[in-house]
């Protein structure tokens, strides 16, 4: 039927247009931001599911943090270790030399003051052996931990070891004159305790470098493990680009044809002026 008041055709050529348009509108938006799931609106479980993994990522990263701090610190101590060995290496080839008997007594001061100035400056190796806060050679802590899962339930704990003069480990006195060697006696006596502490400390660096691997082995697995969710939520919510460049074709195409038909559509009245002519 031919009629001024309904245009049929144009009212389905519209409709079809309009369908058009919103799927166009959609797969640019797909691709301007690289997603097929950018909201919930998109797809509301897939959105849910890639928020959780977002989250697990961004505790992962928590946890990378946490660990890179742990062992950093292990790090700082392992190195203060390594110095205080040195030094008792030193100390030792000055008690062992002032143990002999035939050294002079000028000698023997001047051999002393070395000591004693080695001595010392293990204290200040000590004290200086800090990072974030933490000293696992002072004695003030008694271990470093760091997170070692996303939900904050699981830790890594390496135990601190007090490299402190007169402690269990450095057994060497901080002064006095059982922390010298300005006797022949005092420095033979010193021998035995130099190596007893160079023993301790050396079992100390074994420890802390095992404390160190931990980190390293779960701060790799961590990585991993937040790479391969990543890659999970890149699988539910990334678009394929190269799908979604076809299918936007397809619809400029279809929406240029939607225009024409709506056209044509839309000069069927005019049919009705020819009748009347």
């Amino acid at each position: 039927m031919l009629s001024v008041n309904t245009n049929t055709g144009a009212m389905v050529a519209l409709q079809y247009l309009n369908q058009t348009q919103s799927a166009l509108s959609t797969a640019q938006g797909v691709i301007n931001s690289g997603l097929k799931v950018a909201s919930a609106k998109d797809d509301g479980a897939v959105y849910a599911i890639a928020q959780n993994m977002r989250g697990e990522v961004a505790g992962y990263q928590a946890v990378t943090d946490s660990l890179n701090r742990g062992m950093s610190a292990v790090d700082v101590a392992m190195s203060a270790g390594q110095s205080i060995s040195d030094l008792l290496v030193q100390m030792k080839q000055k008690a062992l030399a002032a143990a002999d008997s035939s050294l002079d007594t000028a000698s023997r001061k001047a051999m002393n003051q070395d000591f004693v100035a080695l001595r010392d400056q293990v204290t200040t190796i000590v004290k200086n052996a800090v990072f974030n806060g933490f000293n696992l050679v002072d004695g003030s802590a008694s271990n470093v931990q760091s997170l070692a899962s996303s939900d904050g339930t699981r830790k890594i704990t390496v135990a601190a070891q007090d490299m402190s003069l007169s402690g269990s480990i450095v057994t060497v006195h901080a002064s006095g004159a059982t922390g010298c060697i300005s006797t022949q006696a005092l420095a033979s006596t010193m021998v035995a305790t130099i190596q007893t502490s160079l023993t301790n400390v050396n079992a100390a660096l074994a420890n802390l470098s095992a404390g160190s691997k931990k980190f390293s082995i779960q701060l790799d697995f961590a990585q991993k493990l937040s790479n391969t969710l990543t890659t999970g939520i890149g699988n539910l919510v990334d678009a394929d680009m190269a799908q979604e460049s076809a299918l936007l074709t397809s619809l400029q195409t279809k929406q240029q044809l939607g225009v024409q038909a709506l056209a044509i559509a839309n000069q069927a009245p005019q049919i009705i002026l020819s009748l009347f002519r």
